[in-house]
């Protein structure tokens, strides 16, 4: 049987403990050893016995087996607590496991650990209950925190939405998007959670009395509408009357002014209602058409002579684009005037060809101002001086690149390349000016 006299086995109370109560090691307990006489023993009388650092305790009688057999059961027994409380860390640890749980079952345990009939490192045990029970606590915190902050945030939320309700019920005149925002606004309310009851029916009162001043002002808006359009069927009927009394109208300048006229004033009336507005419209438009078809049948007889002035006109303008100016600038100069006095007196062309004639003209009177303008340029002195200029810097830019690079100061030589470059090109676009002319 195994004594405190034992070879190998330390005398109580004097057995070194390899954890102190309070050690801040955060490796788990270790498993029950082979040999558990290293926290207790089995007296002659059969007595269990733990080593802690208070010292020994007796935590049970031992008389079914062999001393050895005993430590083992009790060992075993300590094992089984090292598990659970292993368990409990880990599922902790990972988040699975309930905090507020968690710590009351360590804290059970840990008080447990003075009376438990168990054999093992008693003070390991605690001190790791000591860790998950601080552990649980902070978790508990960090809990309460976040419901804090959730509800922080849900509060801030609904206040952001309120006050969002509130600008539109007094600003938005956009009354469809508007109200689909409100209704958005209600939906994504109903989501956020966490408000207390006395905030959420303050927070509430505010959006709801948005609500109601917006469908007011809505409702003002639209009864307002319904009198504008009312007043806008009335105009309209009034400007129906007056088209449709102009028709047979044959002085057409003056009558296809008043229906412009008219047509803007149409559209300052506004919108009738919509019953009735598509209608008017086409009794409106109905009467500008007649008139206007009246108007191109007669219009017609005089394209009819304007297409015969585009003839006459198209054969001067072949004449025209023959015109040599390098060959001879004063004669082609005199010979567009005498062209340009015979076109006016021919007279106006279809409204469609004016664009396209006067164009053709312009184009043969440009050709013979743009040789004018060449020749007035190649008499212009200060072209060449430019270009002389830009030689002269281009010139001293190298120079003082040269003397830059020959002094080693490769900084200033590469600066002074640089600004040579952009004379240079300066002077070649010079000088192409020049050629040009």
């Amino acid at each position: 049987m195994a004594d405190e006299n034992q070879p190998g086995v330390p005398a109580p109370n004097k057995m070194p403990l390899p954890h102190a109560p309070g050690s801040q090691d955060n490796r788990p307990v270790p498993p029950a050893e082979p040999n558990p006489s290293r926290w207790g023993r089995v007296d002659d009388e059969g007595n269990v016995y733990v080593r802690t650092a208070e010292g020994e305790r007796a935590v049970g009688v031992w008389q079914a087996g062999t001393p050895d057999e005993g430590l083992l059961h009790y060992a075993r027994r300590f094992d089984d607590v090292r598990t659970e409380v292993e368990l409990l860390a880990t599922r902790l640890s990972s988040g699975a496991g309930d905090p507020k749980h968690a710590l009351a079952t360590a804290t059970q345990l840990r008080g447990s650990l003075a009376d438990a009939a168990v054999v093992g490192d008693l003070a390991a045990l605690a001190a790791r209950l000591d860790r998950i029970v601080e552990q649980a606590e902070g978790a508990l915190a960090n809990a309460k925190h976040e419901r804090e902050e959730a509800r922080s945030a849900a509060i801030e939320r609904k206040q952001a939405l309120a006050e969002e309700a509130e600008t539109i019920a007094a600003e938005s005149t956009q009354w469809k998007v508007a109200g689909d925002r409100l209704r958005a606004i209600l939906d994504e309310w109903k989501t956020v959670k966490g408000v207390d009851r006395k905030t959420d029916d303050e927070l509430w009162k505010r959006f709801s009395k948005a609500r109601e001043g917006f469908n007011r002002r809505r409702g003002s808006h639209f009864a307002e509408l319904d009198k504008q359009r009312a007043a806008a069927k009335t105009r309209k009927e009034e400007l129906i009357e007056e088209a449709e009394s102009l028709v047979d109208s044959s002085d057409w300048g003056p009558t296809a002014g008043r229906y412009k006229d008219l047509m803007a004033e149409w559209k300052a009336a506004g919108r009738a209602p919509k019953e009735t507005d598509d209608a008017l419209w086409q009794r409106f438009r109905a009467a500008q058409d007649k008139f206007f078809a009246r108007r191109s049948a007669v219009y017609s007889e005089r394209d009819a002579e304007f297409a015969v002035n585009a003839t006459r006109k198209e054969e001067l303008l072949t004449e025209a684009e023959k015109i040599d100016p390098a060959s001879n600038l004063d004669a082609a100069k005199a010979q567009l005037r005498r062209i340009q006095e015979q076109w006016d007196e021919i007279g106006k062309v279809p409204r469609e060809r004016i664009r396209e004639l006067d164009g053709r003209l312009k184009t043969v009177a440009d050709r013979i101002h743009e040789v004018e303008d060449r020749r007035w340029r190649r008499t212009d002195p200060e072209a060449q001086a430019r270009v002389d200029q830009f030689r002269e810097r281009v010139h001293q830019f190298e120079t003082q690149a040269e003397k830059a690079r020959a002094a080693g100061d490769e900084r200033r030589a590469k600066k002074a390349d640089e600004q040579a470059a952009q004379w240079r090109e300066w002077m070649h676009a010079a000088e192409n000016a020049v050629a040009d002319r």
